[in-house]
């Protein structure tokens, strides 16, 4: 129980503050001269999928296989709470339009076989591409088109106003923010008022997620 209670209060978990080398649950530094990119796709990550622990459960079934994780910044774009709640019970991640606010995000390099198994795990998500943006890596790159998993439920909005993760200290925010535990409050206040978060949290994870509607904060 105290596994999967931590597992859903403490989303996006832990990054590292650099570019790195994801190794079966490591962040490994980069080779000198930087990674070896070709036959990798670019994948946006502005959520669970830059933190070592959450790849570690992702990518656990292909051992051995490393793979680059950058650093970046994402120009005109917040990241905001999905209206969904996951199947270990947290409410994740989706991307918004937001003129003026840069979010701190990771590329990262999968082979085709890690993106495979990635997106099998992303089913309330869309894999898109993200076209004409501007992606500037640590290295000072800019990257224009990359791809990215997109919430399938659109972001979760109190009173019509998208809520940013306080996880996420994107720059110019425009929009309100709430930590994990504080989302979960909001969201069983409105769904399961009955419960207790712990008790909310665990029939979650027992219904393996759902989605919800827009609502009114009280």
């Amino acid at each position: 129980m105290a596994a999967i209670l931590r597992r859903a209060l403490t989303y996006p978990y832990a990054t590292p503050d650099r570019s790195y080398l994801y190794l079966e649950g490591t962040a490994e530094e980069l080779p000198d001269g930087g990674p070896d990119l070709i036959g990798r796709i670019s994948l946006l990550s502005y959520g669970a999928n830059a933190a070592p622990e959450a790849l570690a459960r992702k990518l656990a079934s292909l051992p051995g296989v490393a793979m680059p994780v950058l650093r970046a910044e994402l120009e005109h774009f917040d990241v905001v709470y999905s209206a969904h709640v996951s199947p270990y019970g947290a409410v994740p991640a989706t991307l918004v339009e937001s003129p003026a606010t840069r979010a701190p995000v990771f590329v990262v390099y999968p082979t085709a076989e890690q993106l495979a198994l990635l997106s099998a795990q992303e089913l309330n998500y869309d894999l898109v591409t993200f076209g004409g943006v501007s992606c500037r890596l640590e290295d000072g790159r800019v990257v224009s088109e990359l791809a990215g998993y997109r919430s399938k439920h659109g972001p979760l909005t109190f009173d019509g106003h998208e809520v940013a993760l306080a996880a996420v200290r994107s720059k110019g925010r425009t929009l309100p923010e709430l930590d994990e535990p504080a989302i979960l409050e909001r969201v069983r206040a409105y769904l399961k008022p009955e419960l207790s978060l712990q008790e909310f949290i665990l029939d979650r994870v027992a219904q393996g997620g759902g989605s919800f509607p827009p609502f009114s904060s009280p």
